[in-house]
């Protein structure tokens, strides 16, 4: 096979991709696969790390209030919050590196 040849393969499947998402987008085709990521638990993450509500908002840069909507349901964690939320319960002690080596560079 030729590279032309491949070539126009390549980009008609390209264009069926973008075609069939488009379709999606209208609401006139389900997509074949779905990813949900589900809320984080902030109290049981909170809980992991053995901190007061004052120490693990401090920790995670935020205020308090926001720290008990999320753990009272009242509010959901979006965005780089709730990234920061996944890696706090997966990976705990990265977050406490990099809180530690913040201070320590701000000191």
């Amino acid at each position: 096979m030729n590279d032309n040849y491949m070539n126009n393969e390549l980009f008609e499947e390209l264009l069926e991709s973008v075609r069939e998402g488009g379709a999606i987008l209208r609401g006139e085709k389900q997509p074949a696969r779905r990813f949900e990521i589900g809320t984080p638990d902030v109290k049981a993450i909170r809980a992991r790390f053995d901190l007061s509500q004052s120490q693990f908002a401090a920790l995670l840069g935020i205020s308090v209030k926001t720290l008990q909507n999320w753990e009272q349901g009242r509010r959901t964690p979006h965005g780089a919050a709730r990234i920061l939320l996944e890696v706090a319960a997966r990976y705990p002690e990265a977050v406490r590196d990099v809180v530690s080596e913040g201070n320590r560079s701000r000191g």
